[in-house]
């Protein structure tokens, strides 16, 4: 079996960070010929999960994104090397608490990153978090 290509970042806690892995993301998937609208869900999808790693896991120094390229679909791993969480524990905003309140308007990125992405999963620990999203690539017959 041949290694599949893989694209790896290394992205400091620093401001917009996550364009850096959007637009590394842009260029893999037009490698991938990947559909435009494929490529915006993408990019979607691994901004809220940087903003995730970057203000939720406390890392003090960097996460981690692997993109891994196969013929069928495209794996993009984001490893933070902080606290970790308890997934079953989050909950879905109320989206008419939101709305009709000041409450912040936030809290949506894991369920959007799940309509955006065709498999989503996490595993963490009190040594950190990987999210994996696997985008397929459409057959364009």
């Amino acid at each position: 079996m041949t290694e599949k290509p893989t694209v790896e970042l290394k992205l400091p806690v620093l401001k917009n960070m996550e364009l850096v892995a959007t637009q590394t993301s842009e260029v893999v998937s037009k490698h991938m010929s990947l559909s435009e609208e494929q490529s915006g869900e993408i990019s979607m999808a691994l901004i809220e999960a940087c903003i995730n790693a970057f203000e939720h896991s406390e890392t003090k120094s960097e996460i981690y994104i692997h993109f891994i390229i196969s013929d069928d679909d495209l794996t993009i791993k984001v490893i933070d090397k902080g606290k970790g969480f308890d997934a079953s524990k989050i909950k879905i905003p109320e989206i008419d608490n939101k709305i009709n309140t000041n409450e912040r308007k936030r809290g949506w990125g894991i369920m959007l990153i799940k309509e955006l992405m065709d498999s989503v999963d996490f595993e963490s620990d009190h040594t950190g978090t990987t999210l994996t999203m696997v985008k397929k690539k459409e057959n364009n017959e």
